[in-house]
Parts: C-alpha cells; sequence; structure tokens
C-alpha cells in the first residue's frame, strides 16, 4: 500500500481524490499497489463531506509523516506551493504538480532536488491538461531533436476564438459567455493576454533545450485585440486564427513565442476547436506528430495527475532523469523570423505598394474603407521599419 496526500482540494485536488478511488482497482492492476489517500491539505473546512476526515491545515504534518510517499500539489501559484513542495521533496517524498506557474518558474531548481534526494518531481498536468506531452518529450522522443513545437495550448482562448469565428461575435461578448459557462476566470487576464500559454511553451522548451528557459524572455501577445473583422478576412483568405504557443530550434538557439496567427486549411492545428488543446511537435527523425485532447477540465487534468502519480510508484526507488538544469537559457531574438504579415490599413494602394513593394491585397466589398494585404516573407524587424513608415496600421497577424 502506498499512502497519498493531496495539497489543494479545489477542482483539480477534487478530481484526483475521485479518480484516486473511483478507478482504485484499475490503478493498483496498473501499478501494482494499492494507492490510498491519507491526507488533503486546505485551508477550508468541508463538513458533510467524507474528505473532512483527511483534511489537516498544516503542510509539516504531511512532510513529517514517514507513510506518506507521494505528494500531490494543485495549489495553483508559485508561494505557498513551492514552499511547500520543496519540503516535500526535502523530506524524501515524490512530488507531481499540475501548477504550471510553479514548474514554469521553479522547475529545473525542484528537478534537482528531487534528483539530489532520489525521488521524482512529475508535471505531467501542467501542460495541456489532459493531453499526454510531457511524458513523451522525456520518453518516447528522447532519441530524436525537436525541433520545433507549436500548439493550442489554453481552451479558454480557443474556445473564445472559436465562437467569434462560427458566430461573428465581439470579443467582449464572447468573454462574458466563456465566464458564464467558467470557461474563463472572473479575472481573465492570464489567458486572454497570452500569459498562460507563455509559461506552458517555456516548460516545453525547457525540457527540450535541457536549460532553464525565463518565460519572461518570451515575446507574448494576446487575443485582446482580435475583431470581427480580423475574423472576416481569415475566412476571405480561406484561414482560421488560433493562438499559438510556438518553440523552434534555430541556428542561434531556440525562438519561443505566443501570439495570434493564421492557420491555412491543412495545418493540422487549423480544426482544433472549442476547449480542446492539440500540440504538434516536429523530430528531425519522427518528423511531424500531433497530440489532442481535453486541455483543462476536472477530471481530464486530474487524469494526467493520477498518471505521474503511477509513474512514481512505479519508480519508488529511481529517480526518473530529466533533461532540465538550471542553466539559463538564452532564447534566439523572435526578431529574426521570418514569416507572412497580414495588414489592415487605411493606406492607400500606392502607398502600400511604395513601402512593402509586391503585396496580395485582400478585398472586402463592405469594407470600403480600409484596406487588407499579405506582405512577402520577411523578418520582424523588417516588418518593423516597414509599417513604421505606413499612415496607418489597424492590425498585423502573422501567417504560419
Amino acid at each position: 500500500m502506498v499512502k497519498v496526500a493531496v495539497m489543494g482540494y479545489g477542482t483539480i485536488g477534487s478530481g484526483v481524490v475521485e479518480i484516486l478511488e473511483k478507478n482504485r482497482a484499475r490503478i493498483k492492476q496498473t501499478s501494482g499497489k494499492d494507492l490510498v489517500v491519507k491526507y488533503v491539505l486546505d485551508l477550508r473546512e468541508f463538513e458533510g463531506d467524507p474528505i473532512q476526515s483527511k483534511i489537516v491545515h498544516d503542510y509539516q504534518t504531511i512532510a513529517d509523516d514517514p507513510e506518506i510517499r507521494v505528494v500531490v500539489e494543485t495549489m495553483g501559484g508559485v508561494e505557498p506551493a513551492y514552499t511547500f513542495v520543496k519540503a516535500m521533496l526535502e523530506a524524501g517524498k515524490h512530488v507531481t504538480t499540475s501548477n504550471k506557474a510553479l514548474v514554469a518558474d521553479k522547475g529545473a531548481e525542484l528537478i534537482a532536488l528531487a534528483r539530489e534526494k532520489n525521488v521524482n518531481f512529475l508535471f505531467e498536468a501542467s501542460v495541456g491538461g489532459g493531453i499526454p506531452i510531457i511524458r513523451p518529450l522525456i520518453s518516447s522522443l528522447t532519441g530524436d531533436e525537436i525541433v520545433e513545437i507549436s500548439g493550442i495550448v489554453n481552451g479558454t482562448t480557443n474556445y473564445m476564438l472559436t465562437k467569434m469565428t462560427q458566430e461573428e461575435l465581439p470579443f467582449d461578448d464572447v468573454l462574458k459567455e466563456a465566464q458564464a459557462k467558467g470557461y474563463a476566470e472572473k479575472d481573465p487576464t492570464a489567458d486572454v493576454e497570452g500569459y498562460d500559454a507563455c509559461r506552458k511553451i517555456a516548460i516545453l522548451t525547457s525540457l527540450v533545450c535541457g536549460q532553464q528557459v525565463n518565460y519572461e524572455d518570451i515575446h507574448t501577445e494576446g487575443i485582446t485585440k482580435i475583431t470581427p473583422v480580423d475574423i472576416m478576412y481569415a475566412k476571405e483568405m480561406g484561414r482560421a486564427i488560433k493562438l499559438l504557443a510556438m518553440s523552434r530550434q534555430t541556428e542561434d538557439g531556440y525562438v519561443a513565442m505566443v501570439a495570434p496567427f493564421l492557420l491555412p486549411i491543412e495545418h493540422p492545428l487549423y480544426n482544433v476547436n472549442d476547449v480542446f488543446n492539440a500540440i504538434f511537435v516536429k523530430g528531425n527523425m519522427l518528423g511531424d506528430a500531433m497530440f489532442y485532447g481535453s486541455g483543462a477540465g476536472k477530471l481530464p487534468t486530474a487524469s494526467a495527475v493520477v498518471g505521474d502519480i503511477v509513474d512514481m510508484v512505479k519508480h519508488m526507488h529511481t529517480n526518473i532523469i530529466l533533461n532540465w538544469d538550471e542553466t539559463p537559457a538564452k532564447l534566439a531574438d523572435y526578431k529574426n523570423s521570418e514569416t507572412r504579415f497580414f495588414v489592415r490599413t487605411k493606406a492607400s494602394k500606392a502607398e502600400i505598394t511604395e513601402i512593402f513593394g509586391i503585396v496580395e491585397f485582400v478585398d472586402i466589398e463592405e469594407l470600403n474603407d480600409e484596406i487588407g494585404f499579405v506582405t512577402l516573407t520577411m523578418n520582424e524587424r523588417e516588418y518593423e521599419e516597414k509599417a513604421a513608415r505606413l499612415s496607418s496600421v489597424l492590425q498585423m497577424i502573422r501567417f504560419h
């Protein structure tokens, strides 16, 4: 029997407890051990709930109990999660977390501490919810050089862009609907400004390059400026607007970015809609692969956490090697990246042609007070220089 503690009895934490109870026989068969939740750490009381008998309010109770071998952290945020997780690892306990903020900020340090104590720190659920992506990267694809990762890794923004596309609704209306359905937080900033996706691509890039990527070094744009007019242009061009988190290997190192992109219909991420997530991986030997599924939600995310628990139980006396150390990664300058740019402007065609040279104009009859055009391939720096000379720029969205 293996005794487990869960820190945080919110959406994900309660989901972990539910899965461990409902699928107990299956999990025992898979892991070879009977897994039992002994403690649940939370500030609240849960009178009338069977979980109340397991509630503790001091994390030291868990750290000091030698019976606890595996700890689950689902509290969110960097502190006090970092303090609690560090204490658990120092006490020789295995830890799994769904906390992307913690992993992005302290991942390398906690991995090193786990290695020192011959335990494991795993975090499958921190990226992509229920989609298995981290385990494939650290086990199945270890023979590959990963040259590109790009994905839709935020269900809130993907749901909103899907609704805006299908129903031609403005951003504010779709946000209110997403909040009413529980897909968006009361304060949606982390999602709609791209910060959530930024932390996730920082985690994936750190695993791929083996060094600590600072998410603050990643150029990040959200979807707050996307309008129904942008959607009209996208449809006219046979493309869809998606918020992508991207990381690509270049001669100068990995370049990472989060921003809205215009995807062609043949791109595998084009048809990823609603709250679903998908992560596209390109390996130098594998070629292309895509991981698709529920990127958020109570049980899908909890399922990924339980997968980590089973993995740790199977490696109770072995540290699973993760190629991610504390050396700061130096990202390549995203401004050297080349693509085509879609631009909306009130400038004349003559002015556009004079500055940008050959472009592809996108005409929509009912929009006679502006012009849309697509540039030739150029890097970000060259685009910025040319756009600065244009008398008006209403919008810019990159091609992919």
